[in-house]
Order: C-alpha cells, then structure tokens, then sequence
C-alpha cells in the first residue's frame, strides 16, 4: 500500500478564536505540539503545513514545515501543497484544533482507508457530512482537487462530498469536535478535566 505522510494544519489566521489556536493549551503543551505527536505515531513521517508569513514563527519553527504555495487558499491550500511536495504518497490531513482526537480514532480511519478511493474520511456525528480536516487524501486525488480549486471552490468537505471517497462513521463521537471560539475552547478544556485528560 502507498505510504502515508501526515500534514497538521496550522496556518489559519484563529479570527473565530482571537488567539492563534495552535499555540492554545488544553494541558502541559500547545495544541500544534500535541497534535504533531499524535499524528507523528501514525504515519512514516509528520509535517506542519504553514502560510509563508508563519514559517519562521517559534512554535511552528520547531517542526517540519510545509509552506502553503500560490494555488487555493486555507486548507486546501495546504493538503494541495503537501500533494505536491511528495505527490507519491497519501496524506493523513488533521486540523490543530481537535483537542479530543484519540490514537484510537486515527488508528481505525488508517485500518480502513480504501485506497483506491481518493479520500477515507469520517462523517460528522452532528450532521452526517465528511469531516475534511481529519483524512486520508490518496495520490490520485490530487488533479480533482487541483481541478475543484479551478473550479473556483476551496471547500474540502464540498470536494468530499463530489468524488469517489469511503465515509466512515466516526469511531468516537466526540474525537472530532473542534474548537474555534474562545468559549468552545473553555468548554473542550472542562471537557477533558472531566475526563481526566487535561
């Protein structure tokens, strides 16, 4: 099977949040530092997909980078700088802002990826639509993404949703709840207390 390389979003603006969201702890360390980690123990090897204006920032200096290119914008400008950097592997994609993400979840979407698919993703348990920002993109995938962003759309769960992708139900619900206001983030940490995992 194709190797798989892990990307972890980190190059949003965090305007929802006021504070950027990778640098945000729910524990001892950075949000960006314990998504690396997880992902890193999945795949053959881990970047940190950035703007170019971010690349030098400290905490994203700290890891291997992937530096957004010209071609579309926001995440999808990301997965399809990945793609192109090493366009023979598949990409698990992860946004830095699921504090409940789990080994478990990302080990059952890796037993499961169907590559001759372009896409294995997981649904949403809130309203059954792919969930973009926790995937495996597969080699193939990335003309009809380029062709998607030429399209004129950036939006990956629009992309999901149009092609040949396996959808799983998500393997624990909450493991995909992001947090993207200040007052989600309050929640998600109090969430983790709770469960001893703060």
């Amino acid at each position: 099977m194709t190797p798989t390389f892990g990307l972890v979003l980190a190059g949003g603006s965090s305007r929802r949040m006021r504070t950027d969201k990778a640098a945000l702890a729910y524990g001892s360390r950075p949000q960006l530092a314990q998504a690396y980690d997880l992902l890193a123990r999945h795949v053959e090897r881990a970047f940190v997909s950035v703007r170019s204006d971010q690349a030098g920032e400290a905490l994203r200096a700290r890891y291997p980078q992937v530096v957004d290119g010209p071609v579309g914008h926001g995440p999808i400008a990301g997965i399809i700088a990945a793609q192109a950097r090493h366009p023979d592997v598949a990409w698990l994609v992860l946004a830095c802002d699921l504090p409940f993400l789990d080994d478990a979840t990302l080990a059952a979407l890796l037993a499961r990826r169907d590559p001759s698919r372009l896409a294995t993703a997981f649904t949403s348990w809130h309203d059954g639509l792919p969930e973009p920002l926790c995937a495996i993109y597969e080699p193939a995938s990335l003309e009809a993404i380029l062709g998607h962003v030429a399209s004129g759309r950036s939006c990956p769960r629009k992309f999901l949703l149009e092609h040949d992708v396996l959808l799983l139900e998500p393997a624990t619900p909450l493991a995909l709840d992001n947090a993207n206001t200040p007052e989600e983030a309050a929640a998600a940490r109090a969430g983790l207390a709770a469960r001893g995992a703060a």
